[in-house]
């Protein structure tokens, strides 16, 4: 009776059928991750107030769309006071969204050197990460200096200007797709004491000569994209932050869209 049974099970085809589509939905159903799980958890240290706020609210926006769309999640802090080792261990990455170098805790300035010199997650900084000097009356952070190759910060273009950014590293992961050279509008351009070159990764610079309007505010050799590779932790420092209006721009969003998961190394 059971071999019988099994050669009429042979036999049929819509048997056979049904036991093709049990194993397929079976693999789809182990392919999908369970709602409520993430791929790696982000935590962003976003200025609050002050001129490049409207920038902040356009990058939280945008982030949190991203963040759904792929699976990860994004927390916000707007001062340094919950940053300690086991607050930095909960994430695989970090994102400075425009919050100086200035104004940390002892202790997070000691748990944000030990996150990136022993490479316990990625690091991505905008604009005012290379505001490096005396401000506010706080002294400044030779450490981040060097971090950010060594620099200075020394002024910058008050009244905005238009400039050309062209990728130098097309190969590098955090420029995939994007065209080159590419319009920045509007944007501050901060000069510094020196170009970090010697010491980083360039990976874009502008061209000051596209400056428009033109000014004397240059420093010749101007790296507005690096990464440092003296350090464990994958990082990458995007100078443009100042207007929201960069998210309309595809050339930031490509660049800023791969540096997420090339730092956070999914």
């Amino acid at each position: 009776m059971q071999q019988k049974l099994r050669t009429l099970s042979l036999r049929n085809p819509a048997m056979w059928l049904f036991i093709l589509l049990l194993v397929c939905v079976t693999t789809v159903r182990a392919a999908v991750p369970e709602q409520g799980t993430s791929k790696f958890r982000v935590i962003a240290l976003a200025e609050s107030g002050g001129l490049h706020q409207p920038f902040v609210d356009a990058a939280k926006v945008w982030l949190n769309k991203l963040a759904s769309e792929n699976n990860f999640t994004v927390d916000y802090i707007e001062n340094t006071d919950k940053i300690d080792d086991a607050f930095l261990s909960k994430y695989q990455l970090f994102i400075q969204l425009n919050y100086p170098p200035y104004n940390w805790t002892p202790t997070a300035q000691a748990a944000f050197v030990k996150y990136i010199e022993e490479g316990r997650g990625g690091w991505i900084g905008f604009h005012h990460a290379t505001l490096l000097g005396e401000f506010d009356g706080f002294q400044m952070w030779p450490w981040f200096s060097n971090f950010m190759g060594g620099i200075r910060f020394t002024g910058y273009i008050s009244t905005f200007a238009d400039g050309t950014v062209t990728v130098e590293d097309n190969s590098h992961p955090s420029m995939k797709g994007v065209k080159t050279p590419f319009l920045i509008s509007q944007e501050e351009w901060y000069t510094w004491d020196k170009s970090p070159r010697p010491n980083v990764h360039v990976l874009a610079s502008v061209d000051e000569n596209t400056y428009a309007p033109n000014t004397k505010t240059k420093m010749g050799d101007h790296p507005v994209i690096w990464t440092n590779e003296h350090y464990k932790a994958r990082n990458i420092y995007i100078f443009m932050g100042h207007h929201p209006d960069l998210f309309q721009n595809p050339a930031f969003t490509t660049i800023f869209k791969n540096s997420i998961f090339w730092a956070a190394q999914r």
